[in-house]
C-alpha cells in the first residue's frame, strides 16, 4: 500500500496524478491522507519524520526496493520513483529520458518556484509591491514561454510521449488566472493544457483531498505560511 500525505496543490496534485495514470486507485491502492498546511499540520513531528523539510507531499510506500518499506518527500523524486516503481512515463532509451528529466527539472526549479512565487506577491502578499508583484508576473509570462515554444513542435512537453514531465507541470499551469496569463499569447501550450486536463487519471488525481481545502484568509493559515511559524526552527 501506498500513503501519501498530501494537500490539493500544485505539488500535491502532481503525485496523485502520477498514481491514477499508474494505475493505481484511490482508497484501493493508496490513501491519501490530508495535511491541512493553513492549520500547520506540516509542524507535527509525525509529519517531519518522513518529511523533513516540512512541505507536502511525502510519500511512504510499504512495499518499497527489496520489499521493504520507503518514506520519501519532494514531489519530483515521488514522481521519479513511481515511474521506476511501474514502468510507467519515463521513456527507456538515455536520449529520451534524460530529455524527460531536463523538463522534469525545470518544472521544479523554474515553473513551480516561479508561479508560487507569483501567486504569493499576485494574491496573498499583505501589502502590493509593485517591483516584486511584475517581476514574478513577467516571469510566469517568460515561463509560460518557454513551454509554448517547446510545444509548438512537440506534443508533449518532453516529446511525442506523455511523461512525468506533463504530470509534475500541468498541476501548476491550471491557476493560469492567478499568474496574469492571457491564453490568446500561448496557444500551443493552451492545446496541451486543454488535451491533458481531459484525461481521466487527470481528472480524477485533481479532485483528490479538494473538498478539504479552504480558502487562505485567516490569521492562523497566514502564519503557518507566509510568517514565523513557517520559519521556527525544528
Amino acid at each position: 500500500m501506498i500513503d501519501i500525505y498530501s494537500w490539493a496543490t500544485p505539488n500535491g496534485h502532481k503525485v496523485h496524478i502520477m498514481l491514477e495514470e499508474c494505475g493505481q486507485r484511490l482508497g484501493k491502492d493508496w490513501h491519501a491522507h490530508a495535511v491541512d498546511i493553513g492549520a500547520g499540520d506540516q509542524f507535527k513531528p509525525e509529519f517531519l519524520t518522513i518529511s523533513p523539510n516540512n512541505k507536502i507531499p511525502a510519500m511512504v510506500d510499504s512495499d518499497g526496493p527489496n520489499g521493504k518499506p520507503i518514506a520519501l518527500f519532494e514531489s519530483g523524486a515521488i514522481l521519479v520513483y513511481l515511474a521506476s516503481k511501474f514502468g510507467k512515463f519515463m521513456p527507456k532509451g538515455d536520449a529520451a529520458k534524460f530529455e524527460t528529466l531536463q523538463w522534469l527539472m525545470f518544472q521544479m526549479g523554474g515553473v513551480g518556484p516561479m508561479l508560487g512565487q507569483a501567486h504569493h506577491f499576485r494574491i496573498y502578499a499583505p501589502e502590493k509591491i509593485d517591483y516584486a508583484y511584475n517581476r514574478y508576473t513577467n516571469e510566469a509570462k517568460r515561463i509560460y514561454g518557454v513551454l509554448d515554444k517547446q510545444l509548438q513542435t512537440n506534443k508533449f512537453i518532453a516529446g511525442n510521449q506523455y511523461t512525468v514531465a506533463d504530470i509534475a507541470t500541468f498541476p501548476w499551469i491550471r491557476s493560469w488566472k492567478n499568474q496574469g496569463i492571457d491564453w490568446a499569447d500561448y496557444p500551443a501550450l493552451k492545446d496541451w493544457f486543454d488535451r491533458v486536463g481531459e484525461r481521466p487519471a487527470v481528472k480524477r488525481g485533481v479532485e483528490v483531498l479538494a473538498h478539504a481545502r479552504k480558502p487562505l484568509t485567516d490569521a492562523q493559515a497566514t502564519q503557518a505560511l507566509f510568517g514565523a511559524t513557517q520559519y521556527a526552527k525544528r
